[in-house]
């Protein structure tokens, strides 16, 4: 009997050991859950892909503040990778064991997302517009909690579904960090310029000094995660005039829709000045990146700032307390604007209109799962988050920006401040499908100078102008499908006006009016002029929705010729 124990245990060691591991974990882990959660205990997982140590502090530091509200609730964190997060959301999504509460917007397409969020995710539309009641006490006791956040929680409302899906926490700003002393050890500068051509001088300079190593400094820490910063606060700003020739509809933007009409009517191509003086800025500036840039990944840059081996880098509000405290009795960090080119300028005057307009926009936002078992209290979890004073509290932890009216900046963020004055960038070639993947393939290849921009836009504009039919149709089929929650949207304000009486009434009348349009009017009518426009083909001599034909400018001269003449007789 003893020999066959013996032999049964020699033959099945692997397995009898594996088995063992397995049951001693599971163990573990429900004695862990159990002590961590006892029984009776709601609990919520928070799932996000924020490793800095500061954020989880926060988290956790927050959670005890609620538990202490709300003795049966605890708070458990999932912090993932950034680089795995998008797979991690979607595995976890469609499997059902997805947290009860996801960051969102990271690691996937936004049509994915999209989607994700009409499947995935529970809309907050019939919340944001009752008060926050963890806002008792403070200014803003009684307002809606849509109104309450400094971006009237524009982010968070998702158009294709119209409906408000998630929460923002926090606000973000980006500007570019350097190096103090290495700047002022190799060009003698105490402060880096913020002009154009200074600072590519600067780079120049920089990149002429080696370290103790023989190896030659580099100008900008980049990646293929900062990057996507430097075009949208200092490249794509020179396309504002775009706006001029695309912007059907006048709201003051170019749609991903507009611009493609623009092209296929042929009103604008990639001769405009706007475009060329865009692309080669991009050029210019990341000549001073470190080879290979883009295939980098976010750390590899730090590291190299962090080493001192570079003076600039770019990044916003989530790095700055994390490059702080790299630095910490190591060197001084400076902060400073994109540099801007002067009207001067002989390649970019002419298309420079102004310093980069920062919308605040809510950041950081987190939407509740169709999984979730406590849907309503992980919804109050949120509105405690986003409660004035817990906001505050919760962003001076991180170092962030607050995302709530009157909540306290910390001094530290002072450079951080948006600018509400300023132009923007109107290029954007994102219609979806095949269009997007060979507008992807070409612009990486123009990134790493295997195409010139000529190259670039004989093989994408004939592309993009007949394959992107497909693509704009098919948005503009998603539009429609969405039209019915308008209706419903509409039947409520309507309802609610028809029941009130005097000043209420005359004031949901007025909502009702206004949002008619918005929602239904005007997007019917843009529709209407865009197919008209494409039906119609191409019209190179038209011109744009802000600007005047030969015949009316020649008018124009004419009147003021005859008011001036007749007020000079006079």
């Amino acid at each position: 009997m003893k020999l066959a124990v013996f032999d049964f245990v020699r033959r099945y060691t692997a397995l009898i050991v594996i088995s063992a591991t397995f049951l001693w974990s599971a163990v573990a882990i429900v004695t862990y859950r159990t002590r961590e959660a006892p029984p009776g205990t709601i609990t919520l997982r928070i799932g996000h892909w924020q490793l800095e140590t500061s954020v989880r502090d926060a988290f956790n530091e927050m959670a005890a503040d609620y538990a202490r509200l709300h003795p049966r609730v605890r708070i458990i964190q999932d912090a993932i990778p950034e680089s795995i997060y998008g797979q991690w959301v979607s595995t976890q999504l469609m499997g059902g064991t997805a947290p009860d509460i996801l960051e969102l917007g990271l690691g996937l397409p936004y049509h994915i997302w999209v989607s994700y969020y009409n499947r995935y995710f529970i809309p907050l539309t019939r919340s944001v517009n009752r008060p926050n009641p963890y806002n008792r006490g403070t200014d803003l006791e009684g307002v809606p909690l849509r109104q309450t956040f400094k971006d009237g929680m524009r982010n968070s409302y998702v158009d294709e579904m119209q409906e408000y899906i998630n929460i923002p926490l926090s606000q973000f700003g980006v500007r570019i960090f350097y190096n103090r002393d290495l700047l002022k050890k190799l060009t003698g500068l105490d402060t880096a310029p913020t002009e154009y051509r200074a600072f590519l001088r600067v780079c120049e300079e920089i990149e002429k000094h080696t370290n103790p190593k023989g190896q030659p400094y580099i100008a900008i820490a980049g990646s293929k995660y900062h990057l996507p910063m430097w075009e949208s606060m200092m490249f794509d700003p020179l396309t504002y005039a775009l706006h001029r020739r695309c912007d059907f509809n006048r709201d003051g933007f170019v749609g991903n829709d507009e611009l493609y009409v623009a092209f296929k009517t042929g009103r604008v191509s990639f001769d405009h000045p706007a475009l060329r003086a865009r692309f080669k800025m991009m050029h210019e500036v990341t000549s001073h990146f470190q080879p290979g840039y883009t295939g980098l990944t976010r750390d590899e840059a730090v590291f190299l700032f962090a080493q001192q081996k570079a003076v600039f880098i770019s990044t916003g509000t989530w790095d700055a307390r994390s490059l702080q405290k790299q630095a910490e009795g190591i060197f001084r960090v400076g902060v400073m604007d994109f540099p801007l080119p002067t009207k001067s300028d002989p390649e970019f005057g002419s298309v420079v209109e102004g310093p980069i307009y920062e919308r605040p926009m809510g950041g950081f936002p987190f939407g509740i799962t169709r999984t979730c078992a406590h849907p309503d209290v992980a919804l109050d979890f949120l509105l405690f988050l986003a409660g004035q004073k817990q906001n505050e509290k919760l962003n001076h932890i991180i170092g962030w920006i607050p995302s709530v009216r009157g909540a306290k900046l910390d001094p530290m963020l002072r450079a951080f401040e948006p600018h509400l004055e300023g132009v923007y960038g109107c290029m954007n070639f994102f219609l979806g499908g095949e269009t997007w993947i060979k507008w992807l393939q070409l612009y990486s290849l123009y990134q790493v100078n295997e195409i010139s921009y000529r190259e670039l836009a004989d093989q994408f504009e004939p592309f993009y102008k007949k394959q992107g039919i497909k693509d704009f149709l098919e948005q503009q089929r998603d539009w429609r499908r969405g039209m019915h929650v308008n209706e419903e949207f509409l039947a409520g304000i309507r309802s609610r006006a028809m029941f009130a009486s005097g000043d209420q009434a005359r004031s949901w009348w007025i909502k009702y009016r206004v949002l008619t349009t918005q929602r239904q009017v005007w997007p019917e009518i843009s529709h209407a002029r865009q197919m008209k426009l494409l039906e119609k083909g191409p019209d190179i001599g038209a011109v744009g929705p802000y600007e005047y034909s030969p015949r009316v400018l020649a008018r124009i001269k004419q009147r003021v010729a005859r008011r001036t003449s007749k007020e000079g007789s006079q």
